[in-house]
This record gives C-alpha cells, sequence and structure tokens, in this order.
C-alpha cells in the first residue's frame, strides 16, 4: 500500500514539473508573470504532495492506534523458585526473562545521564520524534547511499524493544516514529525512561538495568558507580559483542566513549570523568555467573504445566513457594555423594567412580555408582529435600521422582499391615520352613531367605524383623494377595502393577524413592496417606495468589494395623536388619526397613522419625550387581543415617511416636510370641491396641506350633491363643513317631 502510493506521488510531482517547465518557456516574457506563473504552479504542485504526506502519516497513526499500550508495562520477568522460608532457590530455566523490574528511582543517576548522553541528550526536549536527528541521520545515510544511521530516540527504541521489528526499512521506522508521538501523549518522560531502563537487554541473559547491575557487579541499580554506569550504558547497542565477561577491552572502550559524550555534552566534569576511566571494576568472579541448574528447579519446571496455563508460564514473573527446605536439601546432595563415594574407594569395588568418569557429554544413565534419596514431612507431605543424582551436570535424570526400581524387602511391610488389618497378630507364629508354591512353565516357585537357611516356628513379627522371605510369603498368603495389593495402591507404592501373586510379596515391582517415602510416611502418621507436595503456592511478583496447594489426605491404613507395623519396624532399628544405624552413630528412636534385589542390583534404606521420612535408593542406571553382598544395610542405610542425622540437626529432632489413646505398652517374648515373663530369656517391647493383646503368658518352654493359624487361608478376625491346645499339639508332636514305631514292632 505504501508503495503504491508513493508511486502516485512520484507522478504527481513529475507531471508538475514539465508542466511547469513549459510555462517557464511560453509566458509573456515579463519576469513578475514568470514568477506568479511559478509560483502557482508550485503550489498546484505541493497540494497532492501535502496531501500525500498526510494521508501517509494519517495510515501509520492509524496503524499505531491499534497496538495496546498496556504492553510497554508487561515485561517478562524471570520466575523465581523459593524455598519453604522464602529464599532463593534459582529460576525457572526457560521462563520469563532474567528482569527484575524497578522504579526510576531505584537507578543510580549516573546511569541515567550515562544513558541519555549515549542514547539520547535531547530526550526531555522532543516529543518522541528528534528532527535535528532525523535530518543528520538523513544527510548521512544518503552520502552513503544506503540506510547507516537511524534516528531512533528512547521512546522509538522502546517501541521496537516492546513491539518487535528489527528489519532497516522506512516504514517500519514511519511506524516507530508514529507510535512514539502516541507514547509521549499517554505517558510522562519518566515513565518512557522507566520503562525502557527496565526492558533493555544488556547481555549474559541480563534484562533490565536492576539484573545487570546485580549480574554485573552484584549490587543494584541504585549502588552503580560513574565508571559502571558509563560501561552498562557503552555496551547497550551490541551487548553480545561488548560483553563485559568475554570482550573486557571493547566493553571499556565503550566505557570511555560514554564519559568523553558526557564530558563534550556539559553533563560531567573532565576530572570526573578521567577519574572514573582510571577506576577499577570488579566484576562477577566466574565461578558465580551462571545460574546453578538442579534436580529441584528443573522439577519445578516440569511441574507448573500442571498448575497454570501455558500463556502464564512463558511470560514468567512468578513467585513459586516451595516446600523445600534449602539447608537440608544442600546437605543431603553432599551426603549422597560423599557415602557413595566411600563406596566407590573399597577394594575390589567392581564399577569405575565418578572422579574416573571423563566424559564430557550429559546423559540419562551414568556408568558410575548412582542414588537418590526424598525427605517427607509427615504432618504435610512436603518434600523438604529431593536429590535425583550425583550429580545434574552429569546426568540431568531425576531418579528420585522418575526411576523405577524394584523394592525388594522394603515392601514387606505392607504385608504384615495388611495382615495386621485383616486380624493377624504380631505374637502368632509362623513357620519359617522353605516354601513350595506353583510356578510358572509348572514347575514349583521355591523361594528362598537371603541367607540360605530356614528355621521353626517364630513370631509372625519377626519374620519382618529379620526379613525372612519364606515368613513373609506365610504371612502374605495368609492376608490374601488381593488384600495385599489393596493396601499397597492405597499408599500409591507401586510405579508399576505389582504381579497379582505371591512372587510380589518380595517386592518383584517398581516403584521410586518419592512413592517409598509416601508409603512409608502412612506408617507415621497411624495410617493416614498424605500425597507427597512440591509447591506450595504460587504469585506473581506483586503478590497476587494464582495458585494454593493444601493438604490432601486418606486413611489408607486402619490405625491399629498401621501402628502396630510401626512398632514391629522399631524393633527392626534395634534388633533386625537396621541395627547397624546405632553403630554409624544414629541414637534418636526410628522405625525402618533394608531392602535388597536380586543379584543385589537394588539396594534401599526407607525410615521415619516421628517428624520426617527418608528413602534412599541406590545402583547402577543399567541394572546390574552394585558388589558382592551390597546389601541395603551396608549402602543405602549409611547415606539414611546421614541424613537424619543433619535433619535432626535441623529443626527435626526426632521423639518417639506416640500411641493412640488407649493402647498399652508391653514386653513380647521373641520366641513365642506371648506376654514376657520371668521365664522368658529374651523379649522386647511393644505397643498394641485391647484387641491385638495376646491372652497368654510366656511359660519359658519356647513351644514352636501354630495354634489356630493356617498360613493358606485368610484371616477374617483377631485369631486368640489357646495355650492347652498348644500343649497338646507339642505332646503330639512328640508322641506321634512313638506310636508309629510301636505299630512296626508290635502291630498296634
Amino acid at each position: 500500500m505504501l508503495s503504491e502510493l508513493w508511486n502516485k506521488i512520484s507522478c504527481s510531482v513529475t507531471c508538475a514539473s514539465k508542466y511547469l517547465y513549459g510555462v517557464i518557456r511560453t509566458g509573456d516574457g515579463t519576469w513578475k508573470a514568470r514568477v506568479l506563473r511559478i509560483g502557482l504552479v508550485l503550489l498546484i504542485a505541493l497540494i497532492p504532495l501535502v496531501l500525500a504526506v498526510s494521508i501517509t502519516w494519517g495510515v501509520f497513526q492509524w496503524r499505531a492506534a491499534k497496538f495496546d499500550l498496556a504492553e510497554i508495562a508487561a515485561m517478562n520477568e524471570r520466575t523465581w523458585v523459593l524455598d519453604r522460608d522464602g529464599n532463593r532457590l534459582g529460576h525457572v530455566s526457560g521462563h520469563g526473562e532474567n528482569r527484575q523490574k524497578v522504579p526510576l528511582t531505584h537507578v543510580s543517576p549516573f546511569f541515567i545521564k550515562a544513558l541519555l548522553a549515549r542514547e539520547d541528550n535531547r530526550f526531555y526536549k522532543h516529543h518522541g520524534v528528534d528532527w535535528i536527528g532525523v535530518a543528520r541521520a538523513a544527510v548521512r545515510n544518503i552520502n552513503e547511499g544506503e540506510i547507516v544511521q537511524g534516528a531512533s530516540t528512547l521512546t522509538m527504541q522502546l517501541v521496537r524493544n516492546t513491539y518487535g521489528g528489527r528489519e532497516q526499512s522506512y516504514e517500519r521506522k514511519l511506524l516507530e516514529a508514529a507510535l512514539a508521538k502516541r507514547l509521549e501523549r499517554n505517558f510522562t518522560k519518566d515513565e518512557i525512561l522507566e520503562a525502557y531502563v527496565n526492558r533493555i537487554y544488556f547481555g549474559s541473559g541480563l534484562y533490565g538495568i536492576e539484573r545487570a547491575a546485580q549480574g554485573y557487579f552484584m549490587k543494584p541499580a541504585s549502588e552503580l558507580t560513574l565508571g559502571e554506569s558509563a560501561l552498562l550504558a557503552g555496551i547497550i547497542r551490541a551487548p553480545s559483542a561488548m560483553n563485559p565477561f568475554r570482550e573486557s577491552e571493547l566493553a571499556y572502550d565503550q566505557q570511555n566513549q560514554v564519559l568523553e559524550r558526557m564530558v563534550s555534552l556539559g553533563v560531567l566534569e573532565k576530572d570526573l570523568a578521567e577519574e572514573a576511566k582510571k577506576q577499577r571494576l570488579f566484576l562477577r568472579p566466574g565461578d558465580k555467573r551462571m545460574a546453578t541448574l538442579d534436580y529441584v528447579l528443573e522439577s519445578v519446571h516440569e511441574e507448573l504445566n500442571r498448575f497454570l496455563p501455558q500463556e502464564m508460564i512463558v511470560r514468567g514473573g512468578l513467585k513459586i513457594y516451595t516446600t523445600i527446605d534449602s539447608k537440608l536439601q544442600e546437605q543431603a546432595n553432599r551426603i549422597l555423594d560423599e557415602k557413595l563415594t566411600e563406596v566407590e574407594s573399597r577394594k575390589g569395588f567392581p564399577h569405575p567412580s565418578r572422579a574416573q568418569d571423563t566424559s564430557n557429554e550429559r546423559t540419562a544413565w551414568t556408568d558410575y555408582v548412582q542414588g537418590s534419596l526424598v525427605v517427607l514431612e509427615n504432618k504435610t507431605g512436603d518434600i523438604l529435600a529431593m536429590v535425583g543424582g550425583r550429580d545434574y551436570g552429569d546426568s540431568p535424570f531425576n531418579r528420585a521422582i522418575k526411576g523405577r526400581r524394584q523394592l525388594g524387602s522394603t515392601f514387606k511391610p505392607f504385608i504384615y499391615a495388611a495382615a495386621f488389618a485383616r486380624g493377624a497378630q504380631p505374637g502368632m507364629l509362623i513357620s519359617d520352613g522353605p516354601i513350595a508354591m506353583p510356578g510358572g512353565n509348572g514347575k514349583p516357585w521355591r523361594p528362598q531367605n537371603s541367607d540360605g537357611k530356614y528355621g521353626g516356628y517364630f513370631p509372625m513379627a519377626t519374620g519382618l524383623i529379620r526379613s525372612r522371605n519364606t515368613m513373609t510369603i506365610r504371612v502374605g498368603n495368609s492376608a490374601g494377595i488381593e488384600n495385599v495389593i489393596a493396601v499397597t495402591e492405597a499408599v500409591r507404592l507401586p510405579a508399576s502393577p505389582p504381579p497379582y501373586s505371591p512372587v510380589a510379596y518380595l517386592g518383584t515391582f517398581d516403584s521410586s524413592p518419592l512413592k517409598a517415602a509416601g508409603a512409608y510416611s502412612t506408617l507415621a502418621n497411624r495410617g493416614v496417606y498424605r500425597s507427597p507436595r512440591f509447591i506450595r503456592k504460587i504469585e506473581t511478583v506483586d503478590g497476587t495468589l494464582l495458585y494454593q496447594d493444601r493438604i490432601r489426605e486418606t486413611q489408607a491404613i486402619p490405625v491399629a494395623a498401621a501402628w502396630t507395623t510401626s512398632e514391629v519396624l522399631r524393633e527392626v532399628m534395634l534388633s533386625g536388619t537396621g541395627a547397624s544405624a546405632t553403630r554409624l552413630g544414629y541414637q534418636s528412636p526410628a522405625h525402618g526397613k533394608t531392602g535388597t534385589t536380586n543379584d543385589y542390583k537394588d539396594a534401599w534404606f526407607c525410615g521415619y522419625t516421628d517428624k520426617i521420612t527418608c528413602a534412599v535408593w541406590v545402583g547402577m542406571d543399567r541394572p546390574q550387581t552394585i558388589m558382592y553382598k551390597g546389601y541395603g544395610s551396608t549402602l543405602a542405610l549409611p547415606v539414611w543415617v546421614e541424613v537424619m542425622k543433619a535433619a535432626g540437626e535441623n529443626g527435626y529432632p526426632a521423639e518417639p511416636l506416640r500411641p493412640p489413646e488407649g493402647y498399652r505398652a508391653i514386653r513380647i517374648c521373641k520366641d513365642c510370641g506371648l506376654i514376657a515373663s520371668g521365664s522368658t530369656s529374651r523379649s522386647y517391647a511393644f505397643t498394641l491396641p485391647p484387641e491385638m493383646m495376646p491372652l497368654n503368658t510366656c511359660m519359658g518352654r519356647h513351644i514352636y506350633s501354630n495354634p489356630g493359624f493356617n498360613p493358606n487361608y485368610n484371616t477374617t478376625s483377631t485369631i486368640r491363643r489357646d495355650p492347652t491346645e498348644s500343649v497338646r499339639e507339642a505332646v503330639r508332636s512328640v508322641t506321634r513317631p512313638l506310636r508309629r514305631l510301636g505299630r512296626k514292632l508290635f502291630g498296634r
């Protein structure tokens, strides 16, 4: 449209010129008549020209009126991630721009003077378009034969940076001019200048004067010195080419030019300029220039889509309040790597260490031993710490959330919880003998205990305390696979559907540390499952609430079953597979369970106190043997111990779990499961609800019978003990072979 209009103007001027030439040559000869005729013709010729210019300007004003002036103040800002106390953890990569808006009064006067001297010294005199500058630029462009110099004012630059458009053309310049005039009519000079200094790009991913001051000089914009201000003003035209971090000589050369320009304009005394040139500027050190990416910030990046529309996320300018305890998070990161470094240093460790990994490529999997952990606050479900691997720089794959590895014995507490919920008692006697069950391809399935040994009858709790596979399978069969799976799903433990067969009792399905922590936290909460949460609330930079999370909870396990399971897990830490925690220096009351999968491919430890739960996984990214005898107690438990000790020092001291009202503490015989007496040789303290109290007292005989409990059938109510039946069964077990021998010898 514009080219057609100018073609018409050109034709009109050409025709007028030809007519004027004819009039001059054919006049009546008097100079007055000729001047009159020339003036008349010029007037007639200028009318279409003026009309064309007016129409053109009107068209651009009409186009400029369509732009939304609210965009001037609507700048994309960085989305900041905060910890549970409101301290900054970092920013969300790729969301918004690294900008922090500040009022003009919070900007150093030195920078304002340097900026105006460099970019637009007549800013407060023109009305958006500097016609003197336009004339000067036009002369130079005509001499050069191309557009080599613009006449953009700060207002026009603000238009360009707000609405886009970088092509060098007269049409773009006219539109900028029209928009600049509109801005000047609707905003004050200071408002325009404030928008400019907050929007402009300074290189190194820094937008706006506040982030530029912090990014380059580690100070707010209000504290910029004369030399620092001149340097920042000097790099605006080419922030990448003149980046002070990479091209310091070019940046300092621009600083000198700005200072000299300020002197020539009379806004700065020469001696002050010379002093500023000699001043040494302290740039941000190299190790503090890049924002540190980690598993927490990456997880926030991925979680945002659940809560906000995409356009709001892209614009940025948000404050995301997480549940992370930044101090505990930092310690957990360090502890995991330190403990696994110790593992790598053990004699005969079969894999390369992290220190030996010389690859500079970031991959999902590494060839050195990995680990991950999650720490939850029991009463809220808040994720206090989350470590997705040893080094985000080596591997960005978040094993704490996305990892899917077999649980092994870590799953066993939920089998026992299902049995307790069906009426079983922790003191009921269960066989630890060999077991054979129908398996695939018509072959029997013969699960073994980890030590390859078997025993007689033991109290049901012993099966969990000592992590006995054959006892656990019998307990699971008693509870019923459907009930075990129901408990498993109620605590959201599986990452993949567990097999609907007894093989599931050995933890042969996948889960993640996050899911494991959530499930174990349910036991700490008397059977209440609280969904782990990571983001508490989201606000805009001005404090407008966009999202507020709430605690989501359900009663997943009956209170009595959850409490009884917790009591057994307390004994695990005292005399079972978790007892080495005391040797490692952990003295506080706790409950937990180890887990080790076949061929030592996965090592787990999940445990909790009254306040927090921590789940730790150790293994190779490509499932393989970590090391010979790489049990959960030797690989994962040491990490757990150090993290829990750090948590205790950071405001989460462990105290004994308080039993529900009406529960009573007793001592139970470790051998027969009855109430301990003076005849008992080994016992442990246990707190039980009234309906699960043993009815009888240990007599010191420790007869391993199984009165009233068939491990091949479900129990639907609490099974009580009959001591007389127990004695009769014991006598029969002794006299039965004697009677058989008598029949063979005497025929009776």
